[in-house]
């Protein structure tokens, strides 16, 4: 009974034993950078081909830290089926899928808990290769770029953090940079406006590149609220709209704000504005306004936007 009393002993110690040395010979495997965690997530396959195809692998694979919001398949199919010469993700131009894929990238590691309403600075680049900002809706849970969700947030990797999107957002002109904002809801009306002779939309979501100064909605209901005779935007005359308007649009030139000096004249399709820097930053009209820019570097694909907190009157 004695030599089986050891026996036994012996055997416990020798499976603990062997359970402790596996333990140390097989350590909790190191975390999986942002694209071994794509490769690994079957819902990703899509985004793992584009990145595939833009060489753009490497650069997810840096040290970082990175944030990125990682189209589902569903979304690129989705995308591809939006445009009928894009039958596979080989049929859209690299220059064009590499700048859509870096819109999707912070180079800072964000979590869903610090998403903010605020603009933040993707890795896509616009005019004089300015970097194109990303716009954080969280009022009412969380949007991006103006209607884009996440299906599944924090998901934690070795070189930052991946949130799952459910749609492939396309970096924004001007026009669409006003349009995903409400703040500037009263200016898209006015920009849009059925009898107007000059089709705004058309024009700034072109090439450009262009500047905008965007009043608010507040700047545009103080201009209504001066002439007991406008209590709309229809009640302006149209030859005074469009006159203002175009003071309020800069083109040719993508000017961000490190750009502008103190007296300095920018010529608008309206007329000249002077910069006036001396206490913050203020345009002056030719009709002796000193208006407040009250919001810079709004940029975007072809052009950048800075808001006033006036509507500029030439």
């Amino acid at each position: 009974m004695k030599n089986l009393k050891y026996l036994a002993f012996g055997l416990l110690c020798l499976s603990l034993f062997t359970f402790t040395s596996c333990d140390k010979d097989d350590p909790t495997p190191e975390p999986m950078d942002i694209v071994e965690t794509a490769v690994a997530t079957d819902d990703l396959s899509l985004l793992v081909d584009a990145l595939t195809q833009t060489n753009l692998a490497s650069t997810l694979q840096g040290t970082g830290p990175f944030t990125v919001f990682a189209p589902r398949n569903a979304a690129f199919e989705a995308l591809l089926a939006s445009n009928s010469n894009w039958n596979s993700l080989s049929d859209i131009d690299n220059a064009t899928l590499t700048n859509v894929l870096l819109f999707h990238v912070l180079a800072a590691d964000v979590k869903a808990a610090n998403l903010t309403d605020s603009y933040v600075t993707s890795l896509a680049s616009g005019p004089n290769d300015e970097q194109i900002v990303l716009q954080i809706d969280v009022t009412g849970g969380v949007k991006l770029n103006g209607s884009t969700s996440p299906v599944t947030v924090d998901i934690a990797t070795s070189n930052g953090t991946v949130h799952i999107i459910d749609e492939v957002m396309l970096p924004p002109n001007v026009v669409s940079l006003a349009l995903n904002n409400p703040v500037f809801s009263t200016l898209v009306a006015a920009l849009t406006r059925s009898d107007l002779n000059t089709n705004y939309v058309e024009i700034l979501s072109g090439p450009g590149p262009f500047t905008v100064f965007a009043p608010t909605n507040d700047a545009f209901q103080a201009l209504l609220d001066s002439n007991p005779n406008w209590s709309s935007l229809n009640d302006i005359p149209l030859a005074t709209l469009e006159a203002v308007l175009n003071y309020h649009v800069v083109s040719g030139a993508n000017v961000q704000s490190s750009q502008l000096s103190d007296n300095q004249e920018v010529a608008s399709l309206g007329g000249t504005l002077t910069v006036d820097l001396s206490n913050g930053a203020k345009l002056e009209t030719t009709s002796n306004q000193s208006v407040n820019i009250s919001l810079t570097d709004v940029q975007g694909a072809n052009g950048v936007v800075h808001a006033v907190d006036e509507v500029l009157i030439p």
